[in-house]
């Protein structure tokens, strides 16, 4: 289990536990949780509670940022918890499972992750059990870990660009980069181009450690029609690259 301060939970939690379900996203995507806002309020970056760490985890699974429908998730976990007396790791823990790329977008990676036989080398049938019982290996998170919001939508880590951004850099500099550190050389999965690329530039100037990062994986989000194409294009790379990380 991750051992950390939990900070910003702390700071939250009484907010976070006043609140009551159903949620609005009005009610969380709210000022008493805004983290950081650019001067012309077009980029917002709001808290949730997802920053549990896995500093145990042999996969690490990166995206860009949670989005609203994870945010929700998280938020609405731990409300459900907040009447069992589990101390704040536990709660953060069991909200990042809950929300960690929920429907679809799971489905999809799962499959993937399958078909690299990622299972197999970690003793399990299928890599599900990564969201389940098997959850210690794995740590999610995003190169921004809370959940940013452009223009009131769902930033996809392209405009502003990430990296070029004072705020959003900063964010990947003392939280992702950071918290990056503190595993132990694990498989790394960056969902998508764009995080693949922002991981590459990390590692180039000495920042984040890539000799694991499976390159050419793609975004898992079904909206994403080219991903069975780049998936088939990076397969066996990707295959082989698992044999010498568990060899």
């Amino acid at each position: 289990m991750g051992i950390t301060s939990y900070a910003k939970f702390s700071l939250y939690k009484n907010a976070v536990f006043s609140l009551t379900l159903p949620l609005q996203k009005e009610e969380i995507v709210a000022k008493k949780f805004l983290l950081e806002q650019s001067p012309d309020a077009k980029l917002s970056i709001y808290y949730a509670p997802v920053e549990y760490i896995n500093d145990d985890a042999a996969i690490l699974i990166v995206g860009i940022t949670p989005g609203f429908h994870q945010m929700q998730k998280a938020y609405t976990k731990a409300i459900q918890l907040k009447v069992e007396g589990l101390n704040n790791e536990t709660i953060l823990h069991q909200a990042k499972l809950a929300s960690s790329y929920q429907g679809t977008m799971r489905k999809n990676l799962i499959q993937m992750l399958d078909e690299l036989s990622l299972p197999d080398y970690l003793g399990l049938a299928s890599a599900a059990e990564l969201f389940g019982d098997a959850n210690h290996l794995l740590h999610t998170t995003g190169l921004i870990p809370y959940p940013v919001f452009y223009k009131n939508k769902n930033y996809t880590g392209s405009t502003p660009d990430l990296l070029a951004n004072n705020i959003l850099s900063r964010y990947v500099m003392e939280c992702f980069v950071n918290d990056a550190a503190r595993l132990k050389k694990p498989v790394i999965i960056p969902l998508g181009v764009t995080v693949a690329k922002v991981l590459s530039h990390l590692a180039a100037k000495s920042l984040f450690d890539d000799t694991y990062l499976l390159t050419g994986f793609p975004h898992p989000s079904g909206a994403n029609g080219h991903r069975h194409r780049q998936f088939a294009l990076n397969k066996e790379r990707m295959r082989k690259k698992l044999a010498v990380y568990f060899s």
